[in-house]
């Protein structure tokens, strides 16, 4: 039993969700003629009370658009330092739109409508590039799945509106914020220029993120999904991957909740290790205790098929997900409790 925790994009499409994708109805998507990405697309859009969403491959993709979109070449952008845009899209900010990155010493990935505030630009200051937009992630990966509070979101929306810059939210993880908050995913709608979702996290399906915006914004990117070769033919296929994931895979984002809280709890209590960050979601991030070697310990682990993941620094990360069952969940607890690492580091 091979037990992958390495993150929630290591999911398979359940059987009933392959049947799903094999009943597809499907056309040319360059062509918007596929009635279930049309479909898809029509639902996300009302699910954050939005006029339009456009399907891409990626969520590095969509986040991309959405960058080319809002800023010109030159702009600069504000983002928490742990950002996936600065850290995980391979320099893309810069190369697809010539825009540099003002990074926030945020908490958790998380920034506030102050820090936002005094990071801008003066619009009069020619030796400094103009402050554009602002990007935050909801939940923060390396965060650890923290979540924002929609009050503290309003209040950086406010300093936009007052400078007049774009505000654009990475959700790649949105769907598990908005189970553990509960909020209005119609108020999301109301607070951003442009949202990025994914479907191929914590709602399984093989592939596929949706950017959502105004009529004419995402008109727009059809052009910048384009330009990135981001077109795709018969992709209702994919589609219906993610339609039955919404049907299907939201409200169940509680269980790995639950489990990553677990998981949490135990290693809050073992000798091997040194710091347990907050867990809110599906997402465990901690340290080992001082002088234990990392490498040997994920070893250690892979050598008891428990596969995780390094963040470098120290930081090791485990997610929880939809192919993380119940029985995988009570080996590695019982896992956790018997391995010592002090006596037997190999």
């Amino acid at each position: 039993m091979e037990i992958n925790l390495v993150s929630d994009t290591v999911t398979r499409p359940t059987p009933d969700m392959l049947q799903a994708m094999f009943r597809a109805k499907v056309g040319d998507d360059v062509y918007k003629q596929d009635p279930t990405v049309n479909e898809l697309e029509a639902r996300v859009a009302s699910i954050f009370g939005m006029e339009a969403a456009l399907f891409f491959p990626s969520g590095t993709m969509a986040n991309q658009a959405a960058i080319k979109l809002l800023t010109q070449p030159g702009d600069e952008l504000i983002a928490d330092k742990y950002a996936h845009v600065f850290n995980y899209e391979a320099g893309g900010v810069a190369f697809n739109s010539g825009v540099s990155c003002r990074l926030v010493d945020g908490h958790r990935g998380m920034i506030t409508a102050e820090q936002v505030r005094e990071a801008i630009n003066p619009p009069d200051f020619y030796h400094s590039p103009f402050t554009r937009l602002v990007c935050v992630e909801n939940t923060t990966n390396k965060g650890g799945g923290a979540c924002y509070d929609m009050q503290e979101l309003a209040r950086i929306r406010q300093v936009c509106d007052e400078h007049q810059l774009k505000f654009h939210l990475d959700g790649a993880r949105l769907w598990n914020a908005l189970v553990v908050k509960r909020d209005n995913p119609k108020t999301y709608g109301t607070l951003f220029d442009t949202i990025s979702v994914c479907l191929s996290k914590g709602l399984g399906a093989p592939v596929g993120s949706l950017l959502v915006s105004d009529a004419e914004t995402i008109q727009r990117a059809l052009r910048i999904r384009k330009v990135l070769g981001g077109g795709m033919r018969q992709v209702g296929y994919l589609a219906a991957a993610g339609l039955y994931a919404l049907d299907h895979h939201v409200a169940r984002l509680a269980e790995d909740h639950r489990r990553a809280r677990e998981i949490a709890t135990l290693l809050g209590t073992v000798d091997w290790v040194g710091k347990v960050e907050p867990v809110e979601t599906n997402i465990v991030i901690f340290s080992l205790a001082n002088g234990l070697d990392e490498a040997k310990f994920l070893q250690l682990l892979k050598e008891r098929n428990i596969h995780i993941s390094s963040l470098g620094k120290g930081k090791l990360r485990i997610v929880t997900h939809l192919d993380y069952k119940q029985v995988m969940h009570d080996y590695v607890l019982e896992t956790f409790k018997r391995i010592s690492i002090r006596s037997n580091p190999a």
